[in-house]
Order: structure tokens, then sequence, then C-alpha cells
């Protein structure tokens, strides 16, 4: 969300940002904005200056009873009434404009980084480097879930009975590759000196309107019937929110904290849920990066985030490209993000496997994350989030970039302890 005093000093700037976010429909939003923002300013400053006669009020009133003048006294008493009648309908205004405000505000996007390339959809993404060799074997690469079949490592079918499309059952080795890839993640995101946590896994309605937009959490959030508890889309959501409305000391930042959470989705819209891959699914495990930092410093560690996710897949020796998402495929509270894309042999092409996002201070103005400085300034955090990994979508790019021609799958050194020494799977 932005800050009301930079929209009323830069309404033009607010405006040609949804130009090239390609939200002309909500332009008129900003108009809407400045009005009802004048008109809450003069309702408060009304009501403020009705509290100031109140009180003038009251004290002539105390007067006189001192004086002994009792009628004098009721005579004007009949003004406070109409002034309390007149500050409840005030105050009544009041919370509706600001109520109105914050909700239109909440729709405005996040200004977008001058680097950003401008562009209307996915397709318009500009590929920044690509990072090892791509390699397309001599022999054919199967659909990644008859990769498993062959390995006994996945049943669709029994969970498409028990849950429906969207769901699986991971099995064996491919089970237990899956939890090795997330151990290895974990202590991966450790060396890097990032703390380690396990956060909670569901979150109330305060924190999903300040981590994300509403037409995002339409199209993500499972919401607990009866509760105001909603399962969580990523752990970036808990993490972020577990600062809510708190005042951090600027000598203890930056926060940086590596999460596994399971992650649950709708996926609605138009990529849909495939019925025979584990791609696009309701249900996965992931090792998230958060960082809590100084606006200074956040550009800084945005660039540090992805190349993390880079390293990471290199050291199982799988070739992935970076990505700079255009302004049109940008989440409104995003001002920078860069998509890490891994190699698929079977495709021939890159497909996303992770995306580093910079929100700046967009999701601290909304849930009240401060730092105070050491003169006793206060000012809103930046916050972003990265993927390490997220399986079993990486598992797709793993299987297919270490199959062997008789079927069998080689684990990479690094991966090898967490797989117990074994070498090879088939």
């Amino acid at each position: 969300m932005l800050d009301i005093k930079f929209v009323r000093e830069n309404p033009e700037v607010v405006k040609e940002n949804m130009r090239k976010k390609f939200q002309d429909e909500k332009i008129p939003l900003v108009g809407e904005v400045l009005k009802e923002d004048k008109e809450l300013r003069q309702a408060q400053q009304h009501a403020d200056d009705l509290r100031s006669k109140r009180k003038k009020i009251s004290k002539e009133i105390g007067i006189m009873m001192s004086q002994g003048k009792k009628e004098e006294a009721e005579a004007i008493k009949a003004q406070i009434s109409e002034i309390a009648e007149e500050l409840d309908a005030l105050e009544e205004r009041e919370e509706k404009l600001r109520e109105s405000v914050k909700n239109k505000m909440m729709q405005i996007p996040n200004i977008i980084d001058d680097s950003v390339p401008i562009g209307k959809d996915d397709s318009e993404n500009v590929e920044l480097e690509k990072y090892g060799e791509p390699v397309v074997p001599d022999f054919e690469i199967p659909y990644h879930t008859e990769i498993m079949e062959r390995l006994s490592g996945i049943d669709l079918d029994s969970a498409r009975k028990v849950a429906g499309n969207g769901f699986y059952y991971l099995m064996g080795d491919i089970a237990r590759l899956h939890s090795a890839i997330i151990s290895y993640a974990r202590d991966f995101m450790i060396n890097k000196e990032f703390t380690y946590v396990i956060p909670p896994y569901m979150i109330r309605s305060s924190v999903v309107n300040g981590v994300m937009s509403f037409a995002e959490m339409e199209g993500m959030m499972y919401k607990i019937e009866g509760e105001d508890l909603y399962l969580i889309g990523t752990s970036e959501h808990s993490m972020i929110g577990k600062f809510i409305d708190t005042i951090l000391d600027e000598k203890d930042l930056p926060y940086t904290y590596t999460s596994y959470s399971p992650c649950f989705r709708k996926e609605k819209g138009a990529h849909g849920i495939e019925e025979r891959g584990v791609y696009r699914i309701h249900q996965f495990e992931k090792q998230e990066m958060i960082v809590v930092c100084k606006p200074e410093e956040s550009m800084e560690w945005f660039k540090k985030l992805y190349m993390n996710t880079v390293e990471f897949f290199r050291t199982l020796d799988i070739p992935v490209r970076t990505l700079e998402c255009c302004s049109g495929d940008l989440a409104d509270l995003k001002c920078k993000s860069v998509d890490v894309e891994a190699w698929s042999p079977r495709q021939k092409k890159y497909f996303e496997v992770g995306s580093c996002s910079n929100l700046t201070d967009a999701q601290a103005r909304r849930l009240k994350i401060r730092v105070k400085d050491d003169k006793g300034n206060k000012y809103f955090a930046h916050t972003l989030n990265n993927t390490c990994v997220a399986p079993p979508r990486m598992l797709i790019a793993f299987l297919e970039n270490n199959l062997q021609e008789d079927g069998s799958v080689l684990i990479p050194e690094a991966l090898q302890p967490y797989m117990g020494g074994t070498k090879k799977i088939g």
C-alpha cells in the first residue's frame, strides 16, 4: 500500500504506474481516493473544532456554576448536547470515509522500479542470464509422472479418489528424494547464515490482507470455515506476518530467515490443475527465504536472494536461467521480481521453479512494520521473499536432468548424504 501523502503529492505518477502495469481500469481510484481523503481531513478538522468548542463551553459552564449562575449555565448546556450529536455524526462519517480510502488504497499497485521492463504479461518477461549448459540427451525423456511411476514413486489415481485432482501420493525413493531435497535446501540456507524457522501454517485475515492483494487472495487462499483462519499459500505469509504491528530496532536489521512449510493453493485461473502432472497442484512443500531490512539495502538483498536459488540448483547440476518479470506480470504489491527457471530436457525449454520479489514498504505499511533508528526516527521496513526450492515441481527438473537411458536416476554428490549415500535410484 502506498503512502497517502505520496498519492496526494504525485497523483500523475501513480496513474502512470497503473498504465505501465496495464491497469487503466484502476486509474479512477486515484481521483476517488483524493476526493474522499480531502473530505476525511475536512471532517476531522471540523470534529476537532467542535471538541475545542465543547471544551470551552464546558469550562464556561463550570465558571458559571461556581459563581452561582445556575440558570445561565443551564441555558448553554443545550449547546453541549447539540455538539455531541454533531460529533457522533461526524465520527461515523469519518469512520466510513477512512474505511473507503483504505479499501481503495489497497487496490492501488505499488510503484514499480524504474528498471522493470514494460510488458503486458509473462510472455514479455526478459531473460537476464543463463547458468549451466542445457543438455538434450539422445534418448527420449518421458513425462515426469511416467518417470515417477516407473520407479513406483507416485500414485495419482488413489490421490484423486481421496482428495481429487491436484493431489498425489509420493512413495519410496521418490518420496525420499523429495524429503532429501527439502533437507538439503534447509542446510544450504543455514550455511548462508539464514535462521531456520517452521512457521504457523494458518494465518488470520488481518495478516492475509497485509501480505497480498485482494485478487491474489481470491485466487489462492483456502478459508477455514467458521474461523478467522486461512491456510498459507507460502510460508512468506506467516513469516512476514510475524512482524505485524511491531517497531524494530534498526541495529537488529536485517532479519534473514529461511522457512519450511507445506503450502496450499486453489490455483484458480487460466492455468488450471493438471490431471496427470505435479507442476500445478493444490498442496506442496517449500523452503523459502525472507528478508526484512532497511530501504537502502533492499535491492542489494534482492539480487543475493535470487542468486542463492541459482547456486542451489547449480549444486545439483541443473541448468537454470533468470528472468526479469515485466510490469504486467508483477502482482500489485511487488516493486520488482525475478523468476528462476530450470531447464527441461523433455520440453527443450526452461520452466519456472522459483520467484524472488522486492515489495519495498508495501507489506510493511499494511502490517505496520516500522523501524526506529538511533535518533528515535521511525520508518517502514522493506520486505523481500524468494523460493529456495519447491518440490515436487523441482522434482520435474531434477528427474529430467538426471535420468539415464536405462531409466535410473543419478543422485548428485551434494544430495547423496541426504539419501543415505545412495548414488542412483532405479
